[in-house]
Protein backbone atom coordinates (compact mmCIF):
# COMPACT_ATOMS: atom_id res chain seq x y z
CA UNK A 1 0.00 0.00 0.00
CA UNK A 2 1.44 3.33 -1.13
CA UNK A 3 0.73 6.16 1.32
CA UNK A 4 1.22 8.70 -1.48
CA UNK A 5 -1.78 7.29 -3.35
CA UNK A 6 -3.92 7.89 -0.26
CA UNK A 7 -2.62 11.45 0.13
CA UNK A 8 -3.32 12.18 -3.53
CA UNK A 9 -6.87 10.87 -3.15
CA UNK A 10 -7.73 12.93 -0.04
CA UNK A 11 -8.51 16.25 -1.83
CA UNK A 12 -11.05 14.47 -4.02
CA UNK A 13 -12.58 12.81 -0.97
CA UNK A 14 -12.79 16.19 0.79
CA UNK A 15 -14.48 17.79 -2.24
CA UNK A 16 -17.00 14.96 -2.51
CA UNK A 17 -17.60 15.12 1.24
CA UNK A 18 -18.40 18.84 1.00
CA UNK A 19 -20.84 18.24 -1.85
CA UNK A 20 -22.60 15.49 0.08
CA UNK A 21 -22.44 17.76 3.12
CA UNK A 22 -25.07 20.01 1.51
CA UNK A 23 -27.28 16.93 1.19
CA UNK A 24 -26.55 16.02 4.81
CA UNK A 25 -27.68 19.49 5.93
CA UNK A 26 -30.98 18.82 4.16
CA UNK A 27 -31.27 15.49 6.00
CA UNK A 28 -30.49 17.27 9.28
CA UNK A 29 -33.41 19.67 8.78
CA UNK A 30 -35.94 16.85 8.56
CA UNK A 31 -34.28 14.40 10.95
CA UNK A 32 -33.43 16.81 13.77
CA UNK A 33 -35.56 19.93 13.22
CA UNK A 34 -38.85 18.45 11.98
CA UNK A 35 -38.35 15.05 13.63
CA UNK A 36 -39.44 13.37 10.39
CA UNK A 37 -37.76 10.38 8.77
CA UNK A 38 -37.78 11.47 5.12
CA UNK A 39 -36.74 8.77 2.65
CA UNK A 40 -37.47 10.98 -0.37
CA UNK A 41 -33.75 11.78 -0.34
CA UNK A 42 -32.76 8.66 -2.28
CA UNK A 43 -34.91 9.81 -5.20
CA UNK A 44 -34.22 13.54 -4.95
CA UNK A 45 -30.47 12.88 -4.98
CA UNK A 46 -30.87 11.82 -8.60
CA UNK A 47 -33.58 14.30 -9.60
CA UNK A 48 -31.40 17.37 -9.01
CA UNK A 49 -28.52 15.97 -11.04
CA UNK A 50 -30.82 14.78 -13.82
CA UNK A 51 -32.52 18.17 -14.18
CA UNK A 52 -29.21 20.04 -14.04
CA UNK A 53 -27.58 17.85 -16.70
CA UNK A 54 -30.56 18.00 -19.06
CA UNK A 55 -30.83 21.77 -18.67
CA UNK A 56 -27.15 22.12 -19.52
CA UNK A 57 -27.53 19.89 -22.55
CA UNK A 58 -30.44 22.08 -23.67
CA UNK A 59 -28.14 25.10 -23.70
CA UNK A 60 -29.11 26.78 -20.43
CA UNK A 61 -26.74 28.65 -18.13
CA UNK A 62 -25.21 26.68 -15.25
CA UNK A 63 -26.87 28.91 -12.65
CA UNK A 64 -30.28 28.54 -14.27
CA UNK A 65 -29.74 24.79 -14.45
CA UNK A 66 -28.87 24.57 -10.76
CA UNK A 67 -31.85 26.75 -9.83
CA UNK A 68 -34.14 24.47 -11.84
CA UNK A 69 -32.61 21.44 -10.10
CA UNK A 70 -33.28 22.98 -6.69
CA UNK A 71 -36.86 23.74 -7.71
CA UNK A 72 -37.37 20.15 -8.86
CA UNK A 73 -36.17 18.93 -5.46
CA UNK A 74 -38.59 21.27 -3.70
CA UNK A 75 -41.43 19.86 -5.80
CA UNK A 76 -40.43 16.36 -4.68
CA UNK A 77 -40.54 17.55 -1.07
CA UNK A 78 -43.95 19.10 -1.75
CA UNK A 79 -45.23 15.74 -3.01
CA UNK A 80 -44.02 13.98 0.15
CA UNK A 81 -45.54 16.73 2.29
CA UNK A 82 -48.92 16.39 0.58
CA UNK A 83 -48.85 12.61 1.00
CA UNK A 84 -48.07 13.04 4.69
CA UNK A 85 -50.32 15.95 5.69
CA UNK A 86 -53.24 16.07 3.25
CA UNK A 87 -53.56 12.30 2.71
CA UNK A 88 -52.59 11.25 6.23
CA UNK A 89 -49.88 8.81 5.13
CA UNK A 90 -47.09 8.26 7.72
CA UNK A 91 -43.99 10.31 6.93
CA UNK A 92 -41.68 7.36 6.34
CA UNK A 93 -44.15 5.71 3.93
CA UNK A 94 -44.85 9.02 2.18
CA UNK A 95 -41.12 9.36 1.50
CA UNK A 96 -40.94 5.84 0.13
CA UNK A 97 -43.86 6.50 -2.22
CA UNK A 98 -42.30 9.70 -3.54
CA UNK A 99 -38.92 8.01 -3.90
CA UNK A 100 -40.55 5.21 -5.90
CA UNK A 101 -42.32 7.67 -8.18
CA UNK A 102 -39.14 9.69 -8.68
CA UNK A 103 -37.35 6.67 -10.15
CA UNK A 104 -39.70 6.74 -13.14
CA UNK A 105 -39.63 10.54 -13.23
CA UNK A 106 -35.82 10.55 -13.33
CA UNK A 107 -35.78 8.06 -16.20
CA UNK A 108 -38.21 10.27 -18.13
CA UNK A 109 -36.17 13.41 -17.40
CA UNK A 110 -32.95 11.89 -18.73
CA UNK A 111 -34.49 9.67 -21.38
CA UNK A 112 -32.24 6.80 -20.32
CA UNK A 113 -30.45 5.46 -17.25
CA UNK A 114 -27.62 8.02 -17.36
CA UNK A 115 -26.49 11.17 -19.12
CA UNK A 116 -22.94 12.57 -19.28
CA UNK A 117 -21.74 16.17 -19.44
CA UNK A 118 -18.28 16.95 -20.81
CA UNK A 119 -16.44 19.70 -18.95
CA UNK A 120 -14.79 20.79 -22.19
CA UNK A 121 -18.14 21.39 -23.87
CA UNK A 122 -20.18 22.76 -20.97
CA UNK A 123 -19.21 25.55 -18.57
CA UNK A 124 -19.40 23.55 -15.34
CA UNK A 125 -19.10 25.19 -11.95
CA UNK A 126 -17.25 22.29 -10.29
CA UNK A 127 -15.34 19.32 -11.67
CA UNK A 128 -13.21 16.44 -10.48
CA UNK A 129 -10.39 17.81 -12.64
CA UNK A 130 -10.39 21.08 -10.67
CA UNK A 131 -9.71 19.58 -7.25
CA UNK A 132 -6.01 20.44 -7.51
CA UNK A 133 -3.58 22.03 -9.94
CA UNK A 134 -5.87 24.92 -10.96
CA UNK A 135 -6.14 28.63 -10.02
CA UNK A 136 -7.54 28.87 -6.50
CA UNK A 137 -10.77 30.56 -7.65
CA UNK A 138 -11.57 27.51 -9.81
CA UNK A 139 -10.78 24.98 -7.10
CA UNK A 140 -13.76 22.70 -6.46
CA UNK A 141 -13.14 22.51 -2.70
CA UNK A 142 -13.12 26.31 -2.38
CA UNK A 143 -16.26 26.76 -4.52
CA UNK A 144 -18.28 24.13 -2.65
CA UNK A 145 -17.01 25.44 0.71
CA UNK A 146 -18.34 28.89 -0.22
CA UNK A 147 -21.67 27.26 -1.13
CA UNK A 148 -21.81 25.55 2.27
CA UNK A 149 -21.01 28.74 4.20
CA UNK A 150 -23.57 30.81 2.28
CA UNK A 151 -26.28 28.17 2.71
CA UNK A 152 -25.60 27.91 6.44
CA UNK A 153 -25.80 31.71 6.76
CA UNK A 154 -29.14 31.78 4.90
CA UNK A 155 -30.55 28.91 6.99
CA UNK A 156 -29.34 30.53 10.22
CA UNK A 157 -31.15 33.73 9.27
CA UNK A 158 -34.30 31.91 8.14
CA UNK A 159 -34.66 29.78 11.27
CA UNK A 160 -34.35 32.94 13.32
CA UNK A 161 -37.45 34.43 11.67
CA UNK A 162 -41.00 33.88 12.90
CA UNK A 163 -41.64 31.31 10.17
CA UNK A 164 -38.38 29.50 10.89
CA UNK A 165 -39.16 29.39 14.60
CA UNK A 166 -42.57 27.92 13.72
CA UNK A 167 -40.81 25.11 11.85
CA UNK A 168 -38.55 24.39 14.81
CA UNK A 169 -41.51 24.50 17.19
CA UNK A 170 -43.45 22.08 14.98
CA UNK A 171 -40.68 19.52 15.18
CA UNK A 172 -40.16 20.03 18.91
CA UNK A 173 -43.79 19.94 20.10
CA UNK A 174 -46.52 19.84 17.43
CA UNK A 175 -49.36 19.80 19.95
CA UNK A 176 -48.18 22.96 21.69
CA UNK A 177 -47.47 24.56 18.31
CA UNK A 178 -51.06 23.97 17.21
CA UNK A 179 -52.27 25.41 20.50
CA UNK A 180 -50.29 28.57 19.71
CA UNK A 181 -52.03 28.90 16.35
CA UNK A 182 -49.24 27.47 14.16
CA UNK A 183 -50.34 25.51 11.11
CA UNK A 184 -48.10 22.50 11.65
CA UNK A 185 -49.06 20.87 8.35
CA UNK A 186 -47.86 23.89 6.38
CA UNK A 187 -44.64 23.92 8.41
CA UNK A 188 -44.01 20.23 7.73
CA UNK A 189 -44.56 20.69 3.99
CA UNK A 190 -42.30 23.75 3.91
CA UNK A 191 -39.59 21.95 5.86
CA UNK A 192 -39.70 18.98 3.49
CA UNK A 193 -39.48 21.33 0.50
CA UNK A 194 -36.45 23.16 1.88
CA UNK A 195 -34.73 19.89 2.80
CA UNK A 196 -35.25 18.29 -0.60
CA UNK A 197 -34.30 21.51 -2.36
CA UNK A 198 -30.91 21.34 -0.63
CA UNK A 199 -30.57 17.65 -1.52
CA UNK A 200 -31.29 18.43 -5.19
CA UNK A 201 -28.76 21.28 -5.15
CA UNK A 202 -26.17 18.86 -3.78
CA UNK A 203 -27.12 16.42 -6.53
CA UNK A 204 -26.66 19.10 -9.20
CA UNK A 205 -23.16 19.82 -7.90
CA UNK A 206 -22.37 16.10 -7.70
CA UNK A 207 -23.46 15.50 -11.30
CA UNK A 208 -21.11 18.27 -12.46
CA UNK A 209 -18.30 17.00 -10.25
CA UNK A 210 -18.43 13.42 -11.54
CA UNK A 211 -19.45 14.41 -15.09
CA UNK A 212 -22.72 12.50 -15.32
CA UNK A 213 -26.11 11.88 -13.76
CA UNK A 214 -27.23 8.32 -13.17
CA UNK A 215 -30.62 6.98 -12.12
CA UNK A 216 -28.97 5.08 -9.24
CA UNK A 217 -26.73 7.90 -7.99
CA UNK A 218 -29.00 8.51 -4.99
CA UNK A 219 -29.19 4.91 -3.80
CA UNK A 220 -28.25 4.78 -0.13
CA UNK A 221 -28.09 8.59 0.11
CA UNK A 222 -30.17 8.65 3.30
CA UNK A 223 -27.59 6.40 5.00
CA UNK A 224 -24.74 8.73 3.99
CA UNK A 225 -26.75 11.73 5.18
CA UNK A 226 -27.51 10.14 8.53
CA UNK A 227 -23.88 9.05 8.90
CA UNK A 228 -22.74 12.64 8.36
CA UNK A 229 -25.29 13.97 10.86
CA UNK A 230 -24.45 11.39 13.54
CA UNK A 231 -20.65 11.64 13.09
CA UNK A 232 -20.80 15.44 13.15
CA UNK A 233 -22.90 15.46 16.32
CA UNK A 234 -20.75 12.82 18.04
CA UNK A 235 -17.47 14.64 17.39
CA UNK A 236 -18.47 18.31 17.48
CA UNK A 237 -21.69 18.19 19.52
CA UNK A 238 -20.09 19.32 22.79
CA UNK A 239 -18.28 22.32 21.31
CA UNK A 240 -20.75 23.40 18.58
CA UNK A 241 -23.80 24.67 20.45
CA UNK A 242 -24.90 27.42 18.06
CA UNK A 243 -27.41 26.41 15.36
CA UNK A 244 -25.14 27.58 12.53
CA UNK A 245 -22.22 25.66 13.99
CA UNK A 246 -24.38 22.55 14.28
CA UNK A 247 -25.12 22.79 10.57
CA UNK A 248 -21.39 23.22 9.97
CA UNK A 249 -20.69 20.12 12.06
CA UNK A 250 -22.91 18.14 9.69
CA UNK A 251 -20.78 19.26 6.74
CA UNK A 252 -17.64 18.32 8.69
CA UNK A 253 -19.21 14.93 9.45
CA UNK A 254 -19.73 14.35 5.73
CA UNK A 255 -16.10 15.22 4.99
CA UNK A 256 -14.89 12.85 7.71
CA UNK A 257 -17.16 10.13 6.36
CA UNK A 258 -15.61 10.36 2.90
CA UNK A 259 -12.09 10.62 4.24
CA UNK A 260 -12.67 7.42 6.22
CA UNK A 261 -14.27 5.84 3.17
CA UNK A 262 -11.24 6.71 1.06
CA UNK A 263 -8.96 5.23 3.72
CA UNK A 264 -11.03 2.03 3.76
CA UNK A 265 -10.71 1.75 -0.03
CA UNK A 266 -6.96 2.38 0.25
CA UNK A 267 -6.67 -0.43 2.80
CA UNK A 268 -8.04 -2.81 0.19
CA UNK A 269 -11.35 -3.69 1.84
CA UNK A 270 -13.93 -5.06 -0.60
CA UNK A 271 -15.86 -2.07 -1.97
CA UNK A 272 -19.00 -4.23 -2.20
CA UNK A 273 -19.14 -4.01 1.61
CA UNK A 274 -19.05 -0.19 1.81
CA UNK A 275 -22.84 0.22 2.09
CA UNK A 276 -22.96 -2.39 4.84
CA UNK A 277 -20.15 -0.66 6.72
CA UNK A 278 -21.97 2.67 6.38
CA UNK A 279 -25.16 1.16 7.78
CA UNK A 280 -23.25 -0.33 10.72
CA UNK A 281 -21.55 3.00 11.47
CA UNK A 282 -24.92 4.78 11.54
CA UNK A 283 -26.45 2.03 13.71
CA UNK A 284 -23.62 2.23 16.25
CA UNK A 285 -23.65 6.02 16.50
CA UNK A 286 -27.45 6.04 16.85
CA UNK A 287 -27.18 3.48 19.65
CA UNK A 288 -24.52 5.41 21.60
CA UNK A 289 -26.99 7.79 23.37
CA UNK A 290 -29.16 4.80 24.38
CA UNK A 291 -26.16 2.82 25.65
CA UNK A 292 -24.88 5.85 27.51
CA UNK A 293 -28.22 6.35 29.27
CA UNK A 294 -28.75 2.69 30.07
CA UNK A 295 -25.28 1.50 31.04
CA UNK A 296 -23.20 4.54 32.00
CA UNK A 297 -25.61 6.87 33.78
CA UNK A 298 -25.83 6.49 37.54
CA UNK A 299 -29.41 5.92 38.75
CA UNK A 300 -30.84 8.81 40.75
CA UNK A 301 -32.21 8.16 44.21
CA UNK A 302 -35.85 8.93 44.77
CA UNK A 303 -37.08 10.54 47.95
CA UNK A 304 -35.12 12.27 50.71
CA UNK A 305 -32.30 10.97 52.90
CA UNK A 306 -33.26 8.83 55.88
Amino acid sequence: MNILSLINALPGAAAQGLIWGIMAIGVYLTFRILDVADLTVDGTMCTGGAVCVMMLMSGHNIWVSMLAATGAGMLAGLATGIFHTFMGIPAILAGILTQLGLYSANLKIMGKANQAVNGNKYNLLVSLRNVKGVPFYQNTILIVAVFVVVLIAILYWFFGTELGCSLRSTGCNPNMSRAQGINTNVCKVLGLMISNGLVALSSALLAQYQGFADVNMGRGAIVIGLAAVIIGEAIFGRIFRNFALRLLSVAFGSILYYLVLQTVIWLGIDTDLLKMLSALVVAVFLAVPYWKTKYFTKPTKRGGNN
